[in-house]
């Protein structure tokens, strides 16, 4: 075991995760490389000494440049708001220093392009956080799709749906100001980003976004509440999805359903221990949707328990990442999500806001 100095950029909820998740890591997988907190970057001195001691760091500062270059730290965990991803990448890719990038992995295309070029130049360990992918059944999802196990695809329809500004006397606050904050910069690219690892890539969009409440107890808004778009993908299949922030009842509702020649596949986070299956034999009399449980047998799961039906959750997603992300540096190559993944992502946001502008069909490969 070797151990490895981690500097998290934010100690607020993403970076509360990530040092659960690196302080669990090597516990859980049994990773060859075993991480150290060893420093944190807070907004304020203050701050940053109140996550040092809460999350156990050796040290704290509010300078993210002093984080970056401390020799101490040998590999950066970005999960600070995506104005700041930039040009933080830039500089621990510089000094040759594995970054992890929360998502989305720029404020804009030109952003996402240059960490793109930045990291690939560099030649340096890189990743986006794309947690809810990484479920066990979701994972498996991702295996029986690849086998063939439901046929030729032929749709698809994802969601991801919360209800956190349902109510219009919600405050205003940074959520609502600025499109990169929104709801396609938000949540948009979680579902993005799994119908692009469940279907491949995607050839052309059309979308549309809508600012439900204009104005909020505080201010104006200035993001989108929710939004769809349509896609075909490269492989033929047809494909919608729906984004929103203003979901009444929905929770954590990134879900999809996917259809084949030979079966489908159904999922909900709200559940993510289970996956339903459908394959198209025997009787007709007696088809139907299987639940499937996730347990041993399925990707990552029995790293956190060995009795099937009992389940992973939320931070589990979470600690998985870590693991990935620890074995990439350990071989020096990065894995899937890389940088390029995220790019990706941001690729189809940027094409389905300039359909929702222009009102036609927009490829992909414009943008």
């Amino acid at each position: 075991m070797t151990q490895i100095g981690i500097g998290i950029v934010g100690g607020g909820y993403m970076g509360k995760a990530h040092a659960v998740a690196m302080s669990a890591v090597g516990a859980t997988f049994g990773t060859k490389l075993r991480p150290r907190l060893e420093m944190v970057c807070a907004s304020s001195p203050e701050n940053a000494e109140r996550y040092r001691l809460k999350y156990g760091f050796a040290r704290g500062t509010a300078d993210w440049q002093a984080l970056v270059s401390d020799p101490g730290v040998e590999a950066i965990v970005i999960a600070s708001p995506q104005e700041t991803h930039r040009a933080m990448a830039e500089a621990a890719l510089a000094l040759g220093k594995p970054v992890f990038c929360e998502k989305p992995l720029g404020a804009s295309l030109e952003d996402s392009a240059a960490m793109v070029a930045a990291a690939e130049a560099a030649g340096v360990v890189n990743m986006v956080g794309f947690n809810y992918i990484r479920t066990p059944a979701s994972q498996f999802a991702r295996q029986l799709i690849a086998a063939g196990e439901i046929g030729e695809i032929t749709w698809f329809r994802g969601e991801h749906t919360e209800d956190f500004l349902a109510d219009p006397q919600a405050s205003a606050s940074w959520r609502t100001t600025g499109m990169a904050n929104g709801t396609m910069g938000d949540l948009a690219p979680h579902m993005v980003n799994g119908a692009l690892a469940l279907m491949g890539p995607i050839a052309k969009v059309i979308g549309v976004y809508e600012t439900v409440h204009k104005t909020r107890p505080g201010g104006e808004v200035t993001n989108d509440d929710h939004a769809q778009l349509m896609c075909r993908f490269e492989n033929g299949a047809m494909g919608q999805m729906y984004f929103s922030r203003i979901s009444t009842g929905r929770k954590m509702g990134y879900a999809y359903e996917i259809s084949g020649t030979k079966g489908a596949i159904r999922f909900d986070q709200e559940d993510q221990n289970t996956l339903w299956l459908y394959r198209m034999e025997g009787p007709e009399a007696i088809r139907g949707f299987t639940r499937i449980l996730t347990g041993p047998e399925h990707p990552d799961y029995e790293a956190f328990c060995q009795g099937a039906g009992h389940g992973t959750g939320y931070q589990d997603q979470i600690i998985i990442q870590a693991k990935d992300f620890l074995q990439a540096i350990e071989v020096g190559q990065a894995k899937w999500p890389a940088f390029r993944d995220g790019h990706e992502v941001n690729r189809v946001i940027a094409a389905a806001l300039a359909s929702a502008d222009a009102g036609i069909w927009k490829d992909i490969k414009d943008f």
